[in-house]
C-alpha cells in the first residue's frame, strides 16, 4: 500500500535521499523546505529518478513556531490523512546564541519545531491503520548534560553542546510522546529515534563552532561515509513491517535497535522537560478562530 510520507528538511542530504527511496518504493512523499527554488528542484529531481513518482513539497520556516503551525495546516487542508511523518530537519547552529520570538534556535528548530508537528498532525495520523513518528536524533546526544534550570540555553555559550542536549531532548520527548499515546489508547500510532551515524553532508558546513569543531565538520565532508547511509535507518523505520507497532524505541544507523545514554535522565527530568516544551507550543495548538 502506498503510503502518503512528509519527511522534513528533505532538500539536502540525509531528507533528500530518504524522500527519494521512499518515492522508489512507491509511496507519495511530501517534501519540507526552507527555500521554495530548492524544494521545486527537489521535487524535479525526485520525479526525474523516479517516472510516475507522486512528490509535493511545502514550505515553511522551522526556527518560527507559527509557520510550523501554518505547514500543518496546509498539509491537512490537502490530505486527508498521513501515514508516516519523518521529523529530519536539524541543525547544529554557531556558538553565538540566537533567538526566534524569544526562544533559542537549536531548541525551536531541533526540539520545539517537531514536537508542534507531531501534535498538529497527530489527527492526521491517526486516520492511519499504522502511523509512524520517526524523530531524528544523534550520537552526539550521549555526551549531553543538560541544566534543567536552563531549558531556553541562556547558559550554554558552546553551539555544538546545545545540538548534545537538544538531540537528548528529542529522545525524552519521543519516549514520552510514545508513552502517552499508549496510555490514551492509540495503538495505532507509534514514535521512535533514529540516527543516522556520522556521514558526509553538509551538515555543519555553515557554522562556526570553534576551530576545532569547525575542522571536523570539514573532514567528514569528504571522509564519512556517503549520506545514503544515514538515511537507511529512516528508510527502514518508515516502510518495513517488521517495526510495525514498535514504540518509544531508540535506532542506530545499522536499523538496530540500541538504548540511548540514560545517565542523565530521570522520569521527573522527562515531565519537566515535556511540560516546558508543551507550555511553549501551547499558543499554536489552539484551534484558529476563524473571524
Amino acid at each position: 500500500m502506498n503510503k502518503i510520507i512528509l519527511v522534513t528538511g528533505a532538500t539536502d542530504g540525509i531528507g533528500k535521499i530518504t524522500a527519494t527511496e521512499l518515492a522508489k518504493k512507491g509511496n507519495h512523499v511530501i517534501i519540507h523546505g526552507r527555500n521554495e527554488q530548492k524544494a521545486q528542484k527537489t521535487v524535479a529531481e525526485i520525479k526525474q529518478q523516479v517516472p510516475n513518482a507522486e512528490a509535493e513539497y511545502l514550505i515553511a520556516d522551522l526556527f518560527s513556531l507559527p509557520t510550523v503551525k501554518q505547514m500543518a495546516e496546509q498539509f491537512q487542508e490537502k490530505y486527508d490523512h498521513l501515514d508516516v511523518l519523518i521529523n529530519n530537519a536539524g541543525a547544529v547552529l554557531d556558538d553565538t546564541r540566537r533567538e526566534t520570538d524569544g526562544i533559542e534556535n537549536t531548541m525551536a528548530l531541533n526540539v520545539l519545531a517537531p514536537l508542534l508537528l507531531n501534535q498538529l498532525l497527530l489527527p492526521s495520523l491517526e486516520k492511519s491503520s499504522d502511523g509512524r513518528i520517526i524523530n531524528m536524533s544523534s550520537g552526539t546526544h550521549r555526551q549531553a548534560k543538560p541544566d534543567m534550570d536552563d531549558l531556553n540555553l541562556k547558559n550554554e555559550p558552546s553551539g555544538q553542546k546545545r545540538y548534545g542536549i537538544s538531540k537528548l531532548f528529542v529522545i525524552w520527548n519521543s519516549q514520552h510522546l510514545a508513552a502517552e499515546l499508549q496510555k490514551r489508547g492509540i495503538t495505532n500510532v507509534t514514535v521512535n529515534c533514529s540516527h543516522p551515524g556520522a556521514v558526509g553532508t553538509n551538515f555543519g558546513q555553515d557554522s562556526d563552532n570553534g576551530f576545532i569543531n569547525n575542522m571536523i565538520y570539514k573532514v567528514a565532508l569528504h571522509l564519512m561515509p556517503a549520506p545514503e547511509k544515514g538515511a537507511i535507518t529512516n528508510i527502514y523505520l518508515a516502510s518495513s513491517d517488521e517495526v510495525k507497532g514498535v514504540t518509544g524505541k531508540f535506532f542506530n544507523n545499522k536499523k538496530q535497535l540500541e538504548k540511548p545514554q540514560m545517565k542523565e535522565h530521570t522520569p521527573e527530568r522527562e515531565q519537566q522537560l515535556w511540560d516546558y516544551c508543551m507550555r511553549v507550543i501551547a499558543p499554536y495548538l489552539k484551534e484558529t478562530t476563524h473571524a
